[in-house]
């Protein structure tokens, strides 16, 4: 499996505070049948002030440490990057880092505040030929009735939506649980990672999701959100190329005109 939200790195965010944290950590994953990671600290102006380059460092620090462990866990990285302005221009510029240099990028939503702009913005990187993968919805405290739309029309657009395998199993709350399974349900879930930060409360435990999961939407469709669309990802697939989750799939047939496709670019050059 891989996984593609991990507080790995150690002393650079509120994850790992140290070396030996974080190996354990991959040594979970490893167990679990991680086979890649990808490290993604915050970045969250005025909190935690990481970027691209000090990022990089810290990848190849700890890639040397799992060698020097003997732990079989491949790792890269990107950054959990918080919804702030300068997000596109910083991922233009390099600053911010994309998903193992893909064009894809963790794109994470304030958690208790309702964003201004947020379909707006998600569509600007995606004109811009990013795709930004919405991390933890079912962990926001706006997302309620009135706001689950934004979802539905964010992944008619074209943003992925990763959810976390934990919330399927009941490792964070209850309503969480009912939002991961909602979104999964109603096929709207590209992704499920670990976003783990620690050794015994939010460990890298992936498994345990894809089995939640294949329960709701099948096998098949499990093994995409953990091995395929992840694999894609890395290997900086076209999206368009990718099988979608099969609400998104229905909502594409279901706006698109006949002989046209659907997806950002249809807001884009249809108006839409």
């Amino acid at each position: 499996m891989i996984d593609l939200h991990c507080h790995m790195l150690p002393a650079i965010d509120d994850g790992a505070p140290e070396l030996a944290t974080a190996l354990e950590m991959a040594r979970i994953a490893v167990a679990d049948g991680i086979e890649f990671t990808a490290c993604t600290p915050h970045i969250y102006p005025g909190l935690y002030h990481n970027d691209a380059a000090g990022i990089a460092r810290a990848t190849v620090a700890f890639r040397r440490a799992l060698l020097e462990a003997d732990i079989g866990l491949e790792v890269s990285y990107g950054a959990d990057i918080q919804m702030v302005p300068e997000m596109l221009a910083a991922l233009r510029a390099g600053h911010f880092p994309t998903l193992h240099g893909s064009r894809y990028f963790l794109f994470e939503p304030p958690h208790h505040t309702v964003p201004a702009r947020f379909l707006d913005s998600l569509f600007d990187h995606l004109a811009a030929g990013f795709v930004p993968v919405i991390t933890h919805p079912e962990r926001l405290s706006w997302l309620d009735d009135d706001h689950y739309d934004w979802f539905r029309a964010a992944v008619r657009q074209g943003a992925w939506l990763q959810v976390t395998a934990g919330a399927l199993t009941g490792r964070f709350s209850p309503r969480a649980r009912r939002l991961a399974e909602r979104l999964l349900g109603d096929g709207l879930v590209h992704l499920l990672a670990t976003d783990a930060h620690s050794v015994e409360r939010r460990p890298p435990l992936l498994a345990e999701g894809r089995e939640a999961a294949a329960r709701l939407v099948g096998p098949e469709e499990a093994e995409r959100l953990v091995r395929w669309r992840p694999r894609a990802v890395i290997d900086d697939v076209d999206p368009e190329e990718v099988p979608a989750p099969p609400g998104v799939s229905a909502l594409d047939a279901a706006a698109a005109p006949a002989g046209r496709a659907g997806g950002w670019f249809s807001r884009l050059f249809l108006g839409r």
